[in-house]
């Protein structure tokens, strides 16, 4: 299934169709009910961060359209030093500003990146992913239980607790837990 998309580094011809994206995911956000991404973050100057630190990455179908972005960090993140009940130790790439386009949304394409991203992690010579969520971030929530990420305990971002979640790619049909 979707074989025909492909996840690419984005640059700064794209930042209008991901800040497009980004707009529509706070907008569901909010529609249901969540407080994440509700305070002016992500933005465009986020958005051009990630393009300048090469953290953005697009999934593309084959007519060149975006049906997704991600920030995928492959540099420690500072407020996961603070958690000391990770799976383990290693180094890891972070997942973060996950959004899915209008016209792909309930296409299971927001897996389908994750899955990209775990071969883009094993190819960068990483074993681990870290990702977090805002506790009320339901679809991120079932995204993560259905790729079976374990709970690892709770990480602050901007003064609010969001729950922090491990998967170790090379044990990736087993269950683990924290």
């Amino acid at each position: 299934m979707h074989t025909d998309f492909q996840l690419q580094p984005a640059d700064h011809q794209h930042l209008d169709r991901i800040m497009a994206i980004i707009d529509f995911a706070i907008a569901s956000r909010k529609a249901d009910g969540s407080q994440q991404w509700q305070d002016g973050y992500p933005n465009r100057q986020t958005i051009e961060a990630d393009i300048h630190h090469k953290f953005a990455y697009i999934l593309q179908d084959r007519e060149g359209q975006i049906a997704a972005y991600a920030a995928v960090i492959d540099e420690p993140e500072p407020a996961y030093e603070q958690l000391n009940t990770w799976l383990n130790s290693q180094t890891y790439i972070t997942i973060h500003r996950v959004a899915i386009a209008p016209e792909f949304k309930g296409q299971g394409i927001a897996t389908h990146i994750f899955h990209q991203i775990h071969e883009l992690a094993i190819q960068k010579g990483f074993q681990n992913i870290k990702v977090d969520t805002n506790f009320d971030n339901l679809p991120m929530l079932h995204i993560l239980q259905k790729l079976q990420y374990t709970y690892c305990g709770e990480v602050y971002f901007r003064g609010s607790p969001r729950r922090a979640y491990q998967k170790v790619l090379n044990n990736i049909n087993s269950a683990s837990s924290c």
